[in-house]
């Protein structure tokens, strides 16, 4: 980049051409110890190996650069959003980067683990009812939006488009890269929706034949961190109900289960989310005699010491 552009964009704009250096190019790992078909292979990005820890950090710095470039965030206002955890800790981790301020609305029952990491980044947090979930974190970030228009800028990832387009032009084309072309199925559990609506746009876009699967839970009273039971909770702006080809149900308790195989027989210490979407690749596995699978592992075990605890004792 020349001196002369380099001069055309802001500090903040600079930093977070920095920090963009760390997001995305995941590692897609192979699971080759459990009992597949011999026709079918599963792979899993392993989205932890980014700054932020998760999944989320491809959506946090695809919203804040946005803002940024837009001029709507340029250090006059804090980024105010819901989450359920990971999302927040990946928007404290970009911005503590690069010298914004955050406050984030998160359902007072969010694991300890990321209660410390949110307050150790810099984080303002406002916890909500934990009988709402993440819809009344939503409904408390929107008031205060409302409220300090001056204060905060919402991002509001359950409805920002760049959510699902960095997925889009970030995840699907490393997953396609990665296996040559030769992906066959993509599965991911739905919780903004943005990982599976964007990457499974952006597979959709380089092959149509791509068959796309999207999880959930089996019922509203799961233990999925970051997972939505779609009947019974706000469905996020986002999300595409025509999009999947095909939808499964995942128990909670059988994710716990792949909890275990997955460190067991491969060595990964994963989030009960990341082995939900194990369970789910297993069952297409099952239903297919040759193909390629390709999944998310959104985040390690680092901030489930609690769930880990109870598994594992």
């Amino acid at each position: 980049m020349s001196q002369t552009s380099l001069q055309s964009i802001s500090p903040l704009q600079q930093r977070l051409r920095k920090v963009g250096a760390l997001i995305g190019g995941t590692p897609l790992y192979p699971i080759e110890n459990l009992d597949i078909k011999k026709g079918v292979k599963i792979f899993a990005k392993l989205e932890w190996h980014q700054l932020g820890g998760s999944v989320k950090a491809r959506p946090a710095y695809a919203i804040i650069r946005e803002a940024v470039n837009s001029g709507i965030l340029d250090g006059s206002k804090q980024l105010l959003d819901a989450t359920s955890g990971n999302t927040g800790i990946a928007y404290a981790a970009v911005a503590a980067s690069i010298g914004l301020k955050i406050t984030i609305c998160l359902p007072e029952n969010a694991s300890e683990e990321r209660k410390r990491i949110l307050r150790s980044l810099g984080a303002e947090i406002i916890y909500t009812s934990r009988f709402e979930g993440t819809d009344g974190a939503q409904q408390k970030a929107k008031q205060l939006a409302q409220k300090y228009p001056e204060r905060f800028f919402y991002a509001d990832q359950y409805a920002n488009d760049a959510n699902w387009k960095a997925h889009f032009y970030t995840t699907a084309k490393e997953i396609w890269e990665q296996t040559r072309g030769g992906v066959t199925h993509f599965e991911a559990g739905l919780g903004t929706t943005g990982t599976f609506t964007g990457t499974g746009r952006g597979l959709k876009s380089l092959n149509p034949q791509i068959r796309l699967v999207s999880l959930q839970p089996n019922n509203p009273m799961h233990g999925l961190e970051g997972w939505k039971h779609l009947e019974t909770a706000r469905i996020p702006k986002i999300f595409d109900p025509f999009l999947a080809d095909e939808h499964i149900e995942v128990d909670t308790l059988e994710a716990y289960h792949y909890l275990k195989i997955l460190a067991e027989k491969e060595g990964l210490l994963v989030s009960p989310s990341a082995a939900a979407n194990l369970a789910g690749a297993m069952k297409v596995a099952r239903e297919i005699e040759q193909g390629i699978i390709v999944t998310t592992f959104a985040d390690s075990a680092d901030k489930y010491e609690e769930v880990l605890k109870m598994i594992f004792s």
